[in-house]
């Protein structure tokens, strides 16, 4: 009998523990839950389509004709200076005006390529080499695309647009660019 009656008095001392145990794991368990479903909202909100990543000027790029450096046309340009800028370039943008542009400085003159993923709005991507004359042209760049989209030759600028801004501005392999970034 001591022993029935003594595993009876501890039952419910048992039962309490057991549902404050399983209550607190409950508890636990909705608060990481919140808190992981905050961070995925928070960095997808980063690159959420409804979010507007804002032009940032940080210097200026002028397009020159080949054969007099004439000024062709000028842009206000965002430059790619980090390895996460280079990365993301211009994709999750829904618009940019046709004065903007971005520009990539790379270290290295040597054969580019870029791509259009993430990238909502079309482009045309100017490949230029380090005596800064344009290489090659990438025009009218479909959005969101995956496809490989290579220079025609080493390139140590790139430069980024709206598509067809190359062929608005009569721009063409051959002619220079000159640019200035701020500090």
């Amino acid at each position: 009998m001591h022993n029935e009656t003594g595993s009876q008095k501890k039952k419910p001392v048992v039962s309490r523990v057991t549902v404050l145990l399983m209550g607190t794991i409950v508890v636990l368990s909705l608060t990481m839950a919140n808190c992981q479903s905050k961070r995925t909202t928070s960095q997808s909100n980063n690159n959420d389509l409804t979010t507007e990543v804002q032009f940032k000027k940080e210097g200026e790029l002028k397009f020159l004709d080949r054969k007099t450096d004439k000024l062709i046309s000028k842009i206000d340009i965002e430059v790619a200076q980090t390895p996460d800028e280079e990365q993301q370039g211009l994709m999750f943008r829904r618009s940019m005006a046709d004065s903007l542009g971005m520009l990539f400085v790379f270290d290295v003159e040597e054969q580019q390529s870029f791509w259009m993923k993430n990238t909502y709005i079309s482009l045309d991507i100017i490949y230029v080499g380090a005596n800064k004359e344009i290489v090659s042209i990438s025009a009218d760049c479909k959005p969101l695309s995956e496809e490989s989209l290579p220079s025609e030759g080493p390139a140590k600028f790139v430069v980024e647009v709206n598509g067809g801004y190359a062929a608005k501005q009569g721009l063409k392999k051959g002619d220079k660019i000159d640019f200035t970034i701020a500090k």
